[in-house]
């Protein structure tokens, strides 16, 4: 299967990273490498790209479609939460092959901006994946983006107790149901292993089939959409990454550079907007306090007071971009 991943807000990403020539970037999540060309194409002759995925099909997918720009590119399979050590010398994916550690001495070089785009691709709910991220087709419930994880959705589904499952349905599906839900799913599993997509899908139909009789016929969104994102983000651990990762992104990045992070749920959304405003605020001492006694000193510059959002076009050409929300900050 082709590895397809569409890049969301792509004119927007390019002008808000203010690629010039020459200069290095970093695209942290690479995915197909829709994003990368264009920056790379932007960045001759002599610009550099570090491109980060868990994921080995985007790796191979990007290594296809930028290998144009083979000599300028650098690609490594790990999760954006480790850039900082994949920013030495300690990289090991490469396309240079011979040229390897001529590689990794540029890359030992300043970057001009990273981009982060948290979304899911086209490819990996594609009916041809086999790890269970969709719902449309039959396969284990693994979800893992990577071989860099243990935890599969399986496991959480098949182990873990009843008030952890509400919990993740609830703060990462925001599934109003999500008590009634792990409930049919304790019961399930009393009989036998959750082991198929299939299975969790026949669940969450259980305790929808009132809504589905009476929209039969209709659109609307698949009941089990909010329960297999939940279980997405549990398993790759995505909201703590994000949180824990965006100072390293910050600093992997040289001052005046721009760092831009697409997210596409609203807990994802929020994590970035905190962090800008925290990092674009001197101190942060109670008001009560006379004088600043925190040391903090402001490290960026918010570029978008509202975070940047498709166009109609683009949603209609794109479905899956509906939800992007963009956010972009210039280090100081």
């Amino acid at each position: 299967m082709d590895y397809f991943h569409k890049p969301v807000l792509l004119e927007e990403v390019i002008e808000y990273l203010n690629t010039q020539p020459n200069q290095n970037f970093i695209d942290a999540t690479i995915g197909g490498g829709g994003h990368a060309k264009a920056i790379l194409k932007k960045t001759s002759p002599k610009g550099h790209l570090l491109g980060l995925d868990r994921d080995p099909k985007a790796i191979k997918a990007a290594k296809k479609n930028l290998s144009e720009f083979s000599d300028r590119v650098l690609l490594v399979l790990d999760s954006y939460k480790n850039l900082p050590h994949r920013t030495s010398t300690s990289l090991v994916e490469s396309q240079a092959g011979k040229n390897k550690k001529i590689y990794e001495q540029k890359f030992n070089l300043h970057f001009s901006g990273l981009l982060l785009d948290l979304g899911i691709s086209s490819a990996q709910v594609a009916p041809e994946d086999d790890r269970g991220f969709s719902f449309q087709t039959d396969k284990k419930l693994d979800m893992r983006f990577g071989p860099d994880g243990d935890l599969t959705a399986a496991e959480i589904l098949n182990t873990w107790p009843k008030e952890k499952l509400i919990k993740i349905f609830k703060e990462y599906g925001q599934e109003p149901r999500a008590r009634v839900i792990a409930g049919e799913i304790i019961l399930f599993r009393a009989r036998k292993p959750i082991e198929l997509t299939s299975d969790l899908v026949n669940i969450v139909n259980q305790v929808f089939r009132g809504q589905l009789d009476r929209h039969k016929g209709r659109r609307m969104i698949h009941p089990a959409t909010k329960v297999f994102q939940a279980l997405r983000i549990a398993v790759n651990n995505e909201l703590e990454n994000l949180k824990e990762s965006l100072p390293n992104l910050l600093a992997s990045i040289e001052s005046g550079g721009r760092l831009v992070v697409i997210s596409y749920h609203s807990l994802e959304d929020k994590i970035v907007k905190e962090f800008f405003k925290y990092q674009a605020k001197d101190c942060h001492c109670p008001k009560e306090f006379p004088i600043c006694k925190c040391n903090h000193k402001k490290s960026i510059k918010i570029l978008t007071k509202k975070p940047i959002v498709p166009t109609d076009k683009e949603v209609e050409a794109n479905p899956r971009s509906r939800s992007a929300k963009m956010r972009v900050a210039e280090k100081i």
